[in-house]
C-alpha cells in the first residue's frame, strides 16, 4: 500500500520520511516549494509539483496542514483528481465541523475521509511513535493499517468523522494546562535558588512527572525554545477549543488564560518558538519583584 503526504511541516515531514524508508511513499508535496525541496533532498524522496500529482497512484492521501481553510483548499484541489474508493486521512488539527465538511465534500464523489489528528510532537513524527485519534469508518482504518503502522505508535478509533478532532481538542486543552503548570513551577523553583536540572530529574520520576517536563524542561531552563510545537499553532488550536466550548456557553479558564499569555508572547515576536517559551512570562513574574 502506498501513501502520499500533502504538507511537509514538522509533522508531515516526519511521516513522509518514515513512509519513504518503509517503501510506502507514493509522493509528497508542500505549498512552500523551497522547504519541500530541502526536506526531500534530506530524506531522499522526490517532491511532486502539485498535490494532484503527489496523490497519483496512492491508495491513501495523508494531509497535514496548518488551518481549517488550508485543509478545505487542499480538498478542493484534490477532489477532481481522486477516484472513488481512495482514502483521505487528515492529520491536521482543525475543527470537528471542518472535518465533517471535508468528509461530505469528498463523500459526494465516493472518496472516503478519516480525521486522524496526531499527538507526540516533532519527535514522535520523526520516530513514528505518534498517537493518532481517528474519526470515521473502522473498516477504513483496518484497510490502511500498513501505512498507520509506519507513522504512528498507537492508533485509536474514537467514533464517526469529527470524533478524532474532538479528541485532539481535549489533548490541546491538557497540553495548555501542563505547559502552564510546568513553566510556572520551574520559574518558582528558580526563584527559590534550586538547581533546576536536579529538580527536573527528581520530579520527572515522581507523581509530577510528565513528557513535557522531561523533554522541554532541560531546554527551557537554558532559554532554548526551538519547536517542537510552535506557539502560534497551539494558539490556533486553542481558539478551536474555545469556539467548541462556546457552542455550549462555556468558557474554559485554562484555555482563556493561555490564549492571553500566548498573545503577549506572539506580539513580542516569539510565535515561531516552542510553546515552552511560556517560561519567559513565568520567569518575568519573579523578576518584577527582585
Amino acid at each position: 500500500m502506498k501513501a502520499a503526504v500533502i504538507g511537509l511541516g514538522a509533522m508531515g515531514a516526519g511521516m513522509a520520511a518514515n513512509l519513504h524508508r518503509a517503501g510506502r511513499l507514493a509522493g509528497a508535496w508542500n505549498r512552500t516549494r523551497a522547504r519541500g525541496e530541502t526536506l526531500a533532498a534530506e530524506h531522499g524522496f522526490a517532491l511532486a509539483d502539485s498535490p494532484e500529482s503527489a496523490a497519483a497512484g496512492a491508495e491513501v492521501i495523508i494531509t497535514c496542514v496548518s488551518a481549517d481553510s488550508d485543509l478545505l483548499e487542499v480538498i478542493g484541489r484534490l477532489q477532481p483528481a481522486l477516484e472513488a474508493g481512495q482514502i483521505v486521512l487528515d492529520t491536521s488539527t482543525v475543527s470537528a465541523a471542518t472535518a465533517r465538511q471535508a468528509a461530505g465534500q469528498l463523500g459526494a464523489a465516493g472518496i472516503h475521509f478519516l480525521d486522524g489528528p496526531v499527538s507526540g510532537g516533532k519527535e514522535g513524527a520523526q520516530k513514528g511513535t505518534m498517537v493518532m485519534m481517528i474519526g470515521g469508518e473502522p473498516a477504513l482504518i483496518d484497510r490502511i493499517r500498513p501505512v498507520l503502522e509506519v507513522i504512528a505508535g498507537k492508533v485509536e478509533h474514537m467514533g464517526p468523522v469529527g470524533a478524532g478532532q474532538a479528541t485532539k481538542a481535549v489533548n490541546q486543552i491538557m497540553v495548555a494546562g501542563i505547559n502552564q503548570a510546568v513553566t510556572e513551577a520551574l520559574a518558582f523553583a528558580g526563584a527559590q535558588g534550586l538547581d533546576l536540572d536536579k529538580v527536573i530529574a527528581l520530579l520527572g520520576g515522581g507523581a509530577a512527572g510528565n513528557w513535557f517536563l522531561n523533554h522541554r524542561g532541560p531546554t527551557m531552563v537554558r532559554d532554548t525554545y526551538a519547536p517542537g510545537f510552535k506557539m502560534a499553532l497551539h494558539q490556533k488550536d486553542l481558539r478551536i477549543c474555545q469556539a467548541m466550548a462556546a457552542e455550549q456557553a462555556v468558557s474554559l479558564p485554562c484555555v482563556e488564560m493561555t490564549l492571553v499569555h500566548y498573545q503577549r508572547l506572539i506580539e513580542a515576536g516569539h510565535g515561531e518558538e516552542d510553546i515552552s517559551a511560556l517560561f519567559r512570562l513565568k520567569k518575568a513574574l519573579f523578576a518584577e519583584n527582585d
